[in-house]
């Protein structure tokens, strides 16, 4: 699974991703946009060394990062409200690149249009989570949580 960060503007929440793809074992971070990239203290402080655990590349762009997926054969969903249920979603848990947008906007119409597919974690009272808790729910419910699909866990 490859996890890709984009505009998020919060280093303690790129960090944090960081930390959470170290704890479930995410081959790759891009980092796009203006997202933060290490080293800088704030990621350090939230990351714990996860920041220097999990290869980490950084794109200017949302585009060219879902195009490098794409040619090395991954499906690229986002991860947002109004998507498909993340606990139904089947895909190969290995060549899922899983797109996390901004703290605020979230992932705008056109960056939604350049993915192939949506997932949404289903809540029940406020719809919302911080970034990089959602991302932390996401990378366990696939890697760790038995998302359908024919991948190997990781």
């Amino acid at each position: 699974m490859i996890v890709i960060a984009h505009n998020i503007r919060s280093l303690h929440n790129v960090g944090s991703i960081f930390r959470a793809a170290a704890a479930f074992g995410v081959k790759e971070v891009f980092l796009t946009g203006y997202t933060a990239t290490p080293p800088r203290k704030e990621i350090a402080k939230v990351a714990l060394g996860a920041d220097t655990l999990v290869p980490w590349r950084h794109f200017d762009a949302l585009a060219p990062a879902i195009a490098e997926c794409h040619e090395n054969g991954y499906v690229v969903w986002g991860l947002e409200t109004g998507g498909q249920d993340l606990a139904t979603l089947s895909v190969d848990r290995e060549r899922l690149a899983l797109v996390l947008g901004n703290e605020v906007e979230g992932l705008l119409p056109e960056e939604l249009a350049m993915l192939d597919g949506v997932t949404e974690i289903p809540m029940s009272a406020k719809r919302s989570l911080n970034v990089s808790v959602a991302a932390g729910v996401a990378m366990y419910s696939v890697l760790r949580g038995g998302v359908g699909g024919s991948g190997v866990r990781g």
